[in-house]
């Protein structure tokens, strides 16, 4: 593309963006995740419903020519990317090829195939993960590349910064309204309890479950209960989201958050008491903790005038009774 054609480009899509319309064609991608059926429930619920959403096996997106062409014929307005491999520290250490492989693909093409559709908005969903392992506390934006990365998820780190990048690229050069944002760790209904592959609360809360119902007299936690992480429902991040997309225009990196945070036996404890588990809690010494504190400086957010709503125990209920209805008769089957 030539130079005066590209400063066209530029003019155009700087000057189409302006603001949420119930109207718009809104494409969720990764729409029955965590993430992105939170966005979904949230749109709808606030009256969108020009709701573009496709399955792994109608779109797959780590495949090129697919997407460009699913993007030529919907042509959606404003893109919401949540879709990602996502996993906890077991799945990250055990699969570090498919994470960043898997990850650049579905960015790249997603955010390509944006661009060369005309999509007015993006919002490029990353991860706290991708700030260095010893970010000074809170975590402010502009730690980002500032230090070296925890290795165990690393991988999935790298991946997401060059999303950051690519839509920051993006915002410079074509003048694309690509904003990027940068959740704490997440929990809350369409939550993953798979022991292998999931994040800490829900695996906590499903051991915790298990080891109620089983009687047992011990649950064993991995790690030594000392990392402190900052925990969000990922209701208050749909909420979030929403909010960026109407107020926030800035290619600059932003955090979700709600600006406290707690150490790991002290959740493991409180999911205890939730769950109803009166046992003793171990700790698995030979396992890792990761990264020793997690909580993101959510001034940023919080200037522009968002809040979170949702208690951590509020949270931890809800999801135990989303648990108990959705997962708990196939996590017991699972240990006959």
């Amino acid at each position: 593309m030539n130079s005066g054609l590209r400063a066209q480009q530029k003019k155009k899509m700087l000057n189409t963006y302006s603001g949420m319309k119930q109207s718009d064609k809104i494409y969720v991608a990764g729409h029955t995740g965590l993430v992105g059926s939170a966005i979904v429930r949230l749109l709808r619920a606030r009256g969108f419903n020009e709701l573009i959403t496709r399955s792994r096996a109608e779109v797959d997106l780590r495949e090129e020519r697919t997407v460009r062409d699913f993007f030529a014929e919907e042509g959606p307005e404003v893109v919401v990317l949540a879709a990602a491999k996502v996993g906890g520290i077991k799945a990250n250490m055990d699969a570090p090829v498919e994470f960043l492989i898997e990850n650049l693909q579905i960015q790249n093409n997603v955010i390509r195939a944006a661009h060369e559709a005309g999509t007015r908005k993006l919002l490029f969903l990353g991860s706290s993960c991708i700030y260095p392992k010893f970010a000074p506390q809170p975590i402010p934006e502009s730690a980002l590349l500032s230090g070296p990365l925890e290795p165990t998820n690393e991988p999935y780190a790298i991946a997401k910064i060059a999303g950051v990048k690519l839509c920051q690229a993006f915002a410079r050069e074509y003048g694309a309204n690509f904003i990027s944002v940068m959740p704490t760790s997440l929990y809350g209904p369409g939550d993953n309890f798979d022991l292998e592959t999931s994040h800490a609360l829900a695996a906590l809360l499903r051991k915790a479950h298990e080891a109620k119902v089983s009687g047992a007299g011990e649950m064993i936690a991995w790690g030594t209960g000392e990392p402190r992480r900052e925990f969000l429902h990922v209701d208050d991040l749909a909420g979030a989201l929403l909010f960026l997309l109407e107020k926030y225009d800035s290619p600059e990196v932003i955090n979700a958050g709600c600006g406290e945070d707690i150490s790991i036996r002290e959740l493991a404890e409180l999911i205890c008491d939730v769950v109803g588990f009166r046992g003793e809690l171990t700790w698995d010494h030979s396992k890792p903790d990761g990264t020793p504190r997690k909580l993101l400086d959510v001034s940023k957010i919080k200037k522009l005038g968002w809040q979170p709503t949702i208690s951590l125990r509020d949270g931890v209920a809800r999801l135990y009774e989303w648990f108990l209805d959705n997962f708990a008769p196939q996590s017991m089957a699972s240990m006959r």
